[in-house]
Order: C-alpha cells, then sequence, then structure tokens
C-alpha cells in the first residue's frame, strides 16, 4: 500500500486544531513533526492570521524570545502598522544577542529590514540587507519558507530596480529539482518567463511559462497555475506544430546554451495547447463579477486567439454581469454579432460613465 503524506501547509495545522483540538503543547508536537516542521513559528503565524486564538496562545508559551520578537512584528504588520523599522532593529538585537541568538530569525529580520527600506527609497541599503539575508539563510536553512521568500524578494527588488538580468540570475539559484517548495518554483519561472520573453528568449519564455503553471499545479495554487498557463498559451500560440515534442519532454532535456549555439527553436505539439487550455478554462471561477479580472480577460483573449471563445458563450451573452471594463472591452473585440456587440458597448459605456 502506498503511503499518503499528509499535507505540510500550516493551514492544515490550524484545521487539525479545529477538528480535533484543543489538545495539549505535546500532542501539537506529535502533530508538528508528522508535518515535518521543525518550528514553531510559521503555525504561531497561521493561527494569528486565521483567527485561532486559543492556539496561539498556547504556542506562545513554546516560542524562544526571538520568534516572540518576530511574531510580535508580524502581529503589528497585520494590523495595519506602516512604521516597522525599529521594530525589525529590536527584533534584530533580540536574534542576535549571545543568549538569544537565532542565526535564521536573523537572516528573516534583515530580509523584512530591507523591504522596509525599499519602501522608504533606500535602494542601495535594501540590496545590502536582502543580499545579506539571502546568503545567511542559504547557510543556515536552505530551501526553507524564509529562504525561498529571501530569493523572490531579491530577485522582485532587482526586476523593479530595471535589472532583470541579475533577477533572472536570481531565479536561477531555485532550481526544479532542489528542497524549495513548488509555490516558490512557480512563483520563480513566471518572473523568469516574462524577462525570457522581453528579451527575445522565445523556447525559455515558453518552457519557464510551462514549468510554473506545473508547479503551481503541485502546490494546489490554482490561481497561479491559470496565470502560469495562460503565459504559457500567450508565448507558444505562434508555434504550434504537429511534430513537436511533448513540451515534458522538451523541459526535461533543456540544458543552457554553449558559448556561440543559436537559440533554439520554438515548437509546441497542439495536444499541450488544447490540455492547458482546457484545465484553465475549467478551474476559472463560475462568477464573472468584479471589477479586476487579470484571469478572464487573458483566458477570453486566448479563447479568441485559438478559436475557442465558445467556451465563453454565457459570459458572451450576460454583459451586464461583467463589471471589469477592460475584460469589456476585450469582449467587444471578439464578438461579430452585432446585436449582442452594442449590448456590449451599452456596458462598456455604463462602466466607464464618468
Amino acid at each position: 500500500m502506498s503511503e499518503i503524506e499528509l499535507p505540510t501547509a500550516p493551514g492544515y495545522f490550524i484545521s487539525r486544531w479545529r477538528e480535533q483540538g484543543p489538545v495539549d503543547i505535546a500532542t501539537l508536537t506529535v502533530w508538528r513533526e508528522e508535518m515535518n516542521w521543525n518550528t514553531w513559528l510559521p503555525l504561531a503565524e497561521a493561527a494569528l492570521f486565521l483567527d485561532a486564538a486559543e492556539l496561539l496562545e498556547l504556542l506562545e508559551t513554546v516560542l524562544s524570545p526571538a520568534e516572540k520578537a518576530t511574531l510580535s512584528l508580524v502581529r503589528r504588520r497585520m494590523l495595519g502598522d506602516t512604521r516597522l523599522q525599529n521594530v525589525i532593529e529590536e527584533a534584530l538585537d533580540v536574534a542576535r544577542h549571545p543568549d538569544t541568538r537565532d542565526l535564521a530569525l536573523e537572516g528573516r529580520l534583515r530580509m523584512e529590514l530591507g523591504l522596509v527600506k525599499y519602501e522608504a527609497g533606500d535602494i542601495e541599503a535594501a540590496k545590502e540587507d536582502l543580499t545579506w539575508a539571502e546568503t545567511r539563510l542559504k547557510s543556515v536553512a536552505l530551501a526553507s519558507r524564509d529562504h525561498d521568500l529571501s530569493l523572490i524578494n531579491k530577485a522582485a527588488l532587482h526586476t523593479a530596480c530595471g535589472e532583470a538580468l541579475m533577477a533572472l540570475t536570481v531565479y536561477s539559484e531555485i532550481p526544479r529539482n532542489g528542497n524549495h517548495a513548488d509555490e516558490t518554483i512557480a512563483l520563480s519561472r513566471l518572473g523568469a518567463s516574462r524577462i525570457c520573453a522581453a528579451i527575445g528568449h522565445s523556447f525559455d519564455s515558453v518552457r519557464h511559462a510551462w514549468n510554473a503553471h506545473a508547479h503551481a499545479l503541485l502546490a494546489s495554487q490554482v490561481g497561479m497555475a491559470i496565470e502560469g498557463g495562460a503565459l504559457f498559451l500567450d508565448f507558444s500560440s505562434e508555434a504550434i506544430d504537429d511534430s513537436a515534442e511533448r513540451m515534458k519532454i522538451q523541459v526535461e532535456n533543456a540544458r543552457p546554451r554553449d558559448a556561440g549555439e543559436g537559440a533554439r527553436e520554438v515548437k509546441v505539439h497542439p495536444d499541450d495547447i488544447n490540455e492547458v487550455f482546457e484545465w484553465c478554462f475549467s478551474h476559472l471561477p463560475e462568477n464573472h463579477a468584479g471589477s479586476d479580472r487579470p484571469d478572464l480577460r487573458a483566458m477570453v483573449s486566448l479563447a479568441h486567439r485559438f478559436d475557442k471563445i465558445s467556451h465563453f458563450d454565457s459570459l458572451l451573452k450576460n454583459p451586464d454581469g461583467v463589471e471589469d471594463p477592460i475584460l469589456v472591452a476585450i469582449v467587444q473585440n471578439c464578438i461579430e454579432d452585432v446585436e449582442l456587440k452594442s449590448r456590449w458597448n451599452v456596458r462598456l459605456s455604463t462602466l466607464t460613465m464618468i
């Protein structure tokens, strides 16, 4: 019989408490070990965010001083406090003190400090803190949640500063076959896919988008899987070829280019296109409402491009159910029926009327 692995996300720990608790700290320790967590802090943070007050009170009794200082920072941020630099520096003092030192939390807190400095406009100091944090976490907590966050934040900072190739280099430090979380891999491949598309590396943009979709599926992140799938469909739409190898095989066989080697030609099998499109479409929310619906914008545009607009018949016949004016404009361009187009014109006027 196959072993069934327990879910390891902190939210499942909270769900277990609500279903089986309250229990004592000894039982919680067994649960934690079963879920392969070696620290209480992420579970305490989940209890805070998910309003499990009784569980949080119990977990706080077993947090270290550095963990308590970090949780205090998280609580203040959740309550909307934006003046956090002093709080972070106080927590860092605890994490650095010989009696309460925590090397991994020192790395996390330096990352937090870097983000605050970036928001304050001190870009160089932010880069210094984020680089220091990533280096520390790589040495003491490789592929941990905090190390993953430090890599994603470092890449995001380079992107925000217009340093796309440096961001791409950071993303390359998150291998698919390492111990990084699938969600982290998916996020890194989304970023890498967009950068590669912008610099003309077409095959890599398609490959990274495919991997983003695949790892978001493994992480049960439906919205991210739709985003990755839509990028894959967009970047590969001009490269459909019946003779192409399936994308899974192409991804497994991909390797860095040798010096002087030309760019690899993009060829995508139509079955990959159809399977990704159908998955993304079938996992869209049934409700078309909402003033900002990038998921529907992307999928309606792709449906029109791939001659699959009939998938959205229910949406096309119900302009009053759409609240996103950009989506309305996209739908307008996909409709040929004069009477129906007129109804969408009226809807756009209604939504954009000043």
